[in-house]
């Protein structure tokens, strides 16, 4: 019988990487490496010249760990893989992923007869998994399906070749031989928009504070900085936040909604991300030039701690909360920077008191919402199950706190010689009352399942008392 005409006796051989997952076990390996040790990004270059990439391959599968039942795997061709299976048709994994990754998921699936996968110092991709295919089944007797420009010369030593997701060169030679293919969705402008988190540019806001404080709103020379400095924010911190979605990988899969994320769910591929952070930090350094140098070390100063914040604080009990309200206070400060307007110590004492009980409901949220057990950890955190009471307890210790500092501040000599109607000024403490307040019944209820700052900035109600909160302090200064 000939075995090019029997499925059956003709071997389907598929890759992983980007074909039968939509994402690379190699760039995930490397950034789970770097999140245990972040001293390793310095023996990259090590691996890379002592053995190429079988020698980075090996050391990422030394030390790191995968959970085959998180990945994202290509439903169209899991889909194709059973029916084959069910035909009776034999099944081969082969990629150039190292073997222990390799065989962990083909044991979690269930659906290959046959595992080659590289081992050693041998990187099996390209010519030399060509090779091995064509010395256990001969030239022409397989069918193989791939998806990059490295999977090309096993394309030509296959029977049939069955294309998925195609890079330009796969897609180009798909295209001259009319081979099977298998299409993905592609990325819309709603999965970019999601990588770049466009609704927490919204946080940015912020830089305008010390602006609108000072009376400067329509002073050309003040706005037009602090708008390029929001500018130079939004960009860093879009770039920051795919970082940290790189990291954050096996977490976001595990999670019910993160895992849709563009990354954790495969829809956008690490080597873009990457190039897009490459793009967001240039407009960020661009625009930074045309403000101050004082903005500039301000900028600079917030992508370290957010960098730091990514690979390590966001796991360390109490700092990372005190992190994420510097965070914050940091963004008053840099538009204090970039329009060169003083800020109050009664303007950073609120930002901090204010922005960590934001920040505590988060994780509060975040322990309401787990089913741990006592003295489990929350997967990522610092946190326990029976840390509940003492979090929401000093988050609303913070609220009241950040209440009373604007009392004082309303009650100062600084505020009778800014504001000719001072007294205007005074409901804004029971408005920054009744936003935490809420904002901490809603988090007790299980009704709040956003960013705090987020869920300020969309729900009506907030939006409706901070208005007012603007225009009391508008009329305040007329």
């Amino acid at each position: 019988m000939d075995a090019r005409s029997d499925n059956k006796i003709v071997p389907l051989a598929v890759d992983l990487d980007g074909t039968l997952i939509a994402s690379d076990l190699l760039w995930e390996g490397l950034f789970a490496l770097l999140k245990k040790n972040p001293l390793a990004i310095f023996m990259v270059p090590y691996w890379l010249l002592k053995g190429g990439p079988a020698r980075l391959k090996q050391a990422i599968a030394a030390v790191v760990d995968i959970d085959p039942a998180t990945l994202p795997y290509r439903p169209e061709v899991l889909k194709r893989l059973r029916e084959e299976q069910a035909n009776g048709r034999q099944i081969v994994l082969a990629t150039g992923t190292p073997r222990k990754f390799a065989e962990a998921i083909a044991r979690h699936l269930g659906l290959f007869d046959a595992v080659l996968a590289s081992v050693g110092g041998e990187n099996l991709t390209a010519e030399r998994k060509r090779r091995a295919l064509v010395a256990a089944y001969g030239d022409g007797g397989f069918d193989y399906a791939g998806n990059s420009r490295h999977d090309i010369k096993v394309f030509d030593a296959a029977r049939e070749a069955i294309v998925v997701a195609p890079d330009r060169a796969a897609a180009r030679w798909q295209a001259s031989h009319q081979s099977e293919l298998i299409e993905t969705p592609k990325p819309d402008l709603r999965t970019i928009r999601k990588m770049l988190r466009v609704h927490q540019w919204l946080k940015n806001v912020l830089i305008a504070v010390p602006l609108v404080l000072a009376h400067k709103y329509f002073n050309p020379e003040m706005l037009v900085p602090a708008i390029l400095a929001f500018i130079s924010f939004s960009a860093a911190a879009s770039a920051i936040y795919i970082v940290n979605d790189f990291f954050d990988l096996a977490l976001d899969r595990a999670h019910s909604t993160k895992r849709e994320r563009p990354f954790a769910s495969g829809k956008l591929s690490i080597p873009f991300g990457l190039a897009s952070v490459g793009v967001l930090l240039v407009i960020s350094l661009a625009t930074a030039t045309f403000t101050t140098i004082e903005f500039a070390g301000v900028l600079l100063v917030y992508l370290v701690a957010t960098t730091a914040y990514s690979l390590s604080v966001k796991r360390m009990l109490l700092l990372d909360v005190l992190t994420l309200a510097g965070l914050y206070t940091l963004r008053i400060l840099a538009g204090a920077a970039a329009t060169g307007v003083d800020v109050s110590f009664w303007l950073l004492a609120f930002s901090i008191f204010f922005f960590l009980s934001l920040a505590l409901v988060k994780r509060y949220v975040e322990l309401r919402s787990s089913s741990l057990s006592v003295g489990e950890r929350i997967a990522g955190r610092g946190y326990r199950i029976e840390d509940q009471e003492i979090v929401a307890q000093a988050g609303m210790a913070s609220a009241f706190s950040s209440a009373l500092v604007l009392a004082l501040y309303i009650d100062s000599s600084a505020v009778r010689e800014l504001y000719e109607h001072p007294w205007l000024v005074w409901p804004l403490a029971p408005i920054v009352l009744y936003l935490t307040m809420r904002i901490w019944i809603l988090a007790r209820r299980d009704e709040l399942h956003d960013d705090p700052v987020v869920f300020i900035i969309r729900d009506w109600r907030s939006q409706i008392v901070v208005f007012a909160g603007a225009v009391l302090l508008v009329v305040a200064g007329l």
